[in-house]
């Protein structure tokens, strides 16, 4: 019988380092030996294998960092900024403390001017004075009584228009004009004068030199009887700007003015509020004819 040996008598098995369950053939007691070479090469295979998985993934991942960055940026620079906070400007170049701050065209107007400036002295006071521009018309309404307009007189001898202790006053404080004119209703009539002086100091000098014994005279005609030329009438005097005016009213009968005849005080407050108006109003003509030059 023939003994039995272990490594014979069947097909060779092969070796792949490829596959797991290859197996690689031992020889017990002295075969051949392993094949160095072959299994050499089988590990740079697999090194080389590892090292292209390794370069590979790495790429990928690179490309997906760099996806997810620019997809960030895409968000950050989109539509989202009307969403962020107030407080985030974009920054922008300040200038420095010494640069110059922009001017600006003046936006607020002029204060008005005072009429009052205006005939407050001859110098500026020229507008043309008579005694139609004074009184135009020829009637006046106060309240509800309608006056008539009588006779007129404009004279540069101020002394010769005015009585008592007017005329003196009138010359001592260098009047260089007297205009009058006459009013009449209802058998009540009353004669404005209005002198005419260069300063506002003249005419509240004079003004305040009067008293009761000064007044202008009264003018009558055309359809104004006498009046005022004998007797009691009410009188007063005021000035503004570089006027002093008068006023001498009475009755047309000639009869007296008492304290009780209110008609009579009342017309001649009347006519003294007319002339203030008048005078005022030609400070206002030239003071708005100023500012349009």
């Amino acid at each position: 019988m023939r003994p039995m040996s272990f490594g014979q008598g069947g097909p060779q098995s092969q070796w792949d380092p490829w596959k797991p369950q290859s197996q690689q053939p031992w020889n017990s007691g002295g075969g051949q030996s392993p094949d160095w070479a072959a299994l050499a090469e089988a590990s740079e295979a697999r090194n080389k294998r590892r090292r292209l998985l390794l370069v590979g993934g790495g790429a990928l991942a690179t490309v997906a960092i760099g996806a997810a960055v620019a997809v960030a940026v895409v968000s950050a620079g989109g539509d989202n900024q009307a969403n962020s906070p107030t407080s985030q400007v974009p920054s922008a170049d300040i200038p420095s403390e010494s640069a110059s701050a922009p001017s600006f065209a003046p936006t607020s107007a002029p204060p008005p001017l005072d009429p009052k400036d205006f005939i407050a002295s001859a110098k500026k006071d020229t507008a043309p004075l008579s005694p139609d521009t004074l009184f135009p018309g020829t009637q006046l309404t106060m309240g509800e009584t309608t006056y008539k307009k009588g006779p007129t007189a404009d004279t540069k001898n101020c002394a010769s228009a005015s009585g008592g202790t007017l005329p003196k006053i009138l010359t001592a404080n260098d009047c260089t004009r007297l205009i009058r004119v006459t009013y009449s209703a209802d058998g009540i009539a009353v004669t404005v004068g209005v002198a005419v002086f260069d300063t506002e100091a003249q005419a509240a000098k004079a003004k305040g030199e009067t008293n009761k014994k000064s007044f202008v005279k009264s003018l009558s005609g055309g359809g104004v009887k006498p009046f005022c030329e004998s007797g009691f009438c009410r009188t007063t005097s005021n000035s503004y700007g570089r006027y002093a005016y008068f006023t001498n009213a009475g009755f047309t009968s000639g009869k007296d003015v008492t304290e009780k005849d209110t008609e009579v005080f009342a017309t001649g407050d009347n006519l003294q509020l007319f002339t203030f108006r008048q005078i005022h109003r030609r400070g206002q003509a030239q003071a708005s004819a100023a500012a349009d030059e």
